[in-house]
């Protein structure tokens, strides 16, 4: 058992050795040391201005596009899921969204108040935190075209307002201000028929579930699309398509799957896309590179 924290004035939720397989989307990963979430925003500014100094913090969302090890992750996990999870219209044209909001509700509420150009976010399986930190998009749309402002937090719980200007932006990447964390955004929508985008967000929905194994535990999409070419097909024409460690295996549904199966390990999973990885680039000459983000400590 960790170490109690001698803390004062939280409003959160805070648990020890947290098992993170309960928190992640491949339900895989080692205990947390502590695991704490946020009553709101300002709760968590007085959590993080009052850890101690050497204390490492790892912001969690839905727990997708995520592999934490077995060994879990020493310091401070921050839930921010349903916990920052404030949505509304600031303007004709704009929401402003808390880190917590799952991506699909974003979608839902935008096209619901008649806003347009945020439907593909019905398709990717993380919170808005997540799919700005490494600019996530589904279905040919991308988060940060449609980012005006957001705010952040640091280590200390100092909030800053910053522009997309700030951010250097690429596909599957963010780079910015070292040290910070998205806590909110304000998105530029258009405006729109919500009919029209409803029906869209279904659509979208109905494809993702015909194409990927969604009713299996997986992570979503483990490698990067090559330029000019799709991992997925890279995968499949190596003949990969149910090659197993253990019980992680290669989705026969959609070939840039991992599944867990039952009972499978961050070590199995980690093999399979060495092994993968590999195979592509032997047979296919292209090296892929990994999406999904590996944290943690090996058992």
């Amino acid at each position: 058992m960790n170490a109690a924290l001698q803390m004062i004035g939280l409003r959160g939720k805070l648990r020890y050795d947290e098992p993170l397989s309960r928190h992640t989307t491949w339900r895989i990963g080692g205990p947390a040391d502590r695991y704490y979430q946020p009553a709101d925003i300002d709760d968590l500014a007085e959590y993080l201005s009052q850890l101690p100094e050497g204390e490492s913090v790892f912001w969690l969302g839905l727990g997708s596009n995520l592999l934490v090890r077995d060994g879990g992750i020493r310091g401070s996990v921050i839930a921010i899921s349903g916990m920052l999870n404030a949505l509304q219209q600031v303007g004709d044209k704009r929401l402003r969204v808390e880190a917590g909001v799952s991506c699909a509700k974003v979608a839902r509420e935008a096209a619901r108040a008649g806003l347009v150009g945020a439907e593909f976010l019905a398709g990717i399986p993380g919170t808005l935190g997540g799919a700005l930190a490494m600019n996530a998009g589904a279905f040919g749309g991308e988060t940060w075209p449609i980012v005006s402002v957001v705010e952040t937090m640091n280590r200390h719980g100092v909030r800053r307002t910053r522009t997309a200007g700030d951010y250097r932006i690429g596909y599957r990447s963010v780079q910015g201000p070292a040290g910070e964390w998205f806590v909110t955004a304000e998105l530029q929508l258009q405006l729109g028929d919500t009919a029209a985008a409803q029906v869209r967000i279904r659509e979208l929905l109905a494809k993702r579930s015909e194409t990927q194994p969604t009713k299996q535990a997986n992570a979503g999409s483990v490698f990067r699309n090559p330029e000019g070419d799709f991992a997925a097909r890279l995968i499949e024409a190596c003949g990969l398509k149910g090659v197993c460690e253990g019980a992680a295996c290669v989705s026969e549904k959609h070939a840039n799957f991992i599944i867990n199966t039952g009972g499978a390990t961050a070590v199995q999973v980690e093999a399979l896309i060495r092994r993968v990885a590999d195979t592509v680039e032997r047979e296919q000459g292209v090296r892929l590179v990994r999406e999904v983000h590996v944290v943690g400590e090996v058992l």
